[in-house]
């Protein structure tokens, strides 16, 4: 059963009359009367990071990528409560102080506060992270409009090579090696955007899952289509030499996700403010296709203008 219809059939009538939770279709519950954005996210262990060698990477992913889900939501985040699983094996001394000490550095990075929590002794390691942010509004998902451009900040793949590598799927040299292992563990957030957003994009997420998964996800109850030009879809240099060098396919690493990158839709006619926003603050945007009308099938089309088509659009949470 795929997330959604779990949520469909045994939850949803649950949120009934509480327009807060977004009926149960966003990755946020929002009180605007309050002002109030929380994000709820659960990481486990070999299903959201590979090993647990390295306690203080992996605990800055997981803030990350929980943080993340505000940001995309043009909310700035403000506290964190964290929750934690282990046994004495994963919660030694050593490494409880170097998850303390990281968890320090990203508050400092972020300008958030640990606020609460929890810890369970258990075999199976775990982390639940709640995030709380404040604001007037919020991006909502399910809010494309026709003709719309499909923006993506940042570049995409990296993350995934990063995976490979641990995996040892994927050699390269010591430099490289490195460099990608750093992008899945330390993705970047772009939280001076946060909101800026609010003033140009219709309807937005983070890239948690692959491209092609979060924007089916993006317009999952609309009835919309889009058009995605793969040539136009960025990838560092770093990958693009990858690519080149093992003749491997681009869609395959744009395509699996833990990018957290911002996925945006906005009219024609804010393209010049989103450029000399996205300048101002030195961050890199793209515009990667359009939201079309549900008469025409999603598209992505290659660098030579065929159409094309993946079995694996990206990461998927089936019960």
């Amino acid at each position: 059963m795929h997330e959604f219809d779990l949520i469909k059939k045994y939850f949803s009538k649950l949120s009934l009359g509480n327009k807060n939770s977004l009926n149960l279709n966003d990755d946020v519950f929002f009180d605007k009367k309050k002002k109030l954005v929380i994000s709820v996210d659960t990481y486990v262990y070999k299903s959201h990071f590979f090993d647990f060698k390295k306690p203080n990477l992996v605990i800055k992913k997981i803030l990350r990528s929980s943080i993340s889900d505000l940001i995309c939501k043009g909310v700035k985040p403000k506290y964190y409560f964290i929750s934690g699983s282990g046994n004495k094996k994963t919660f030694t001394k050593s490494n409880l102080n170097k998850i303390s000490f990281s968890l320090k550095q990203e508050q400092k990075k972020f300008g958030i506060y640990l606020s609460g929590g929890d810890t369970v002794f258990s075999n199976k390691l775990s982390f639940t992270i709640i995030s709380v942010g404040f604001s007037k509004n919020i991006i909502f998902r399910n809010n494309a409009k026709i003709n719309d451009d499909i923006y993506v900040s940042g570049n995409l793949g990296d993350s995934y090579a990063g995976l490979k590598i641990l995996k040892k799927d994927i050699s390269l040299n010591k430099y490289s090696n490195k460099y990608f292992v750093m992008k899945y563990y330390l993705p970047e957030l772009h939280i001076d955007l946060a909101k800026k957003l609010l003033s140009f994009a219709n309807t937005s997420i983070d890239i948690s899952d692959g491209l092609f998964t979060d924007l089916d996800k993006l317009i999952n109850r609309q009835k919309l289509s889009y058009k995605i030009n793969l040539g136009d879809v960025p990838i560092s240099k770093k990958l693009k030499a990858m690519i080149l060098q093992k003749k491997l396919k681009k869609i395959e690493f744009i395509s699996r996700g833990d990018d957290y990158q911002i996925l945006f839709t906005a009219s024609q006619e804010k393209a010049r403010i989103i450029q000399r926003t996205f300048k101002s603050l030195g961050i890199k945007i793209s515009k990667i296709g359009k939201i079309c009308s549900i008469n025409q099938k999603s598209q992505i089309i290659d660098e030579k203008g065929n159409k094309i088509t993946i079995k694996n659009k990206g990461y998927l949470h089936k019960f």
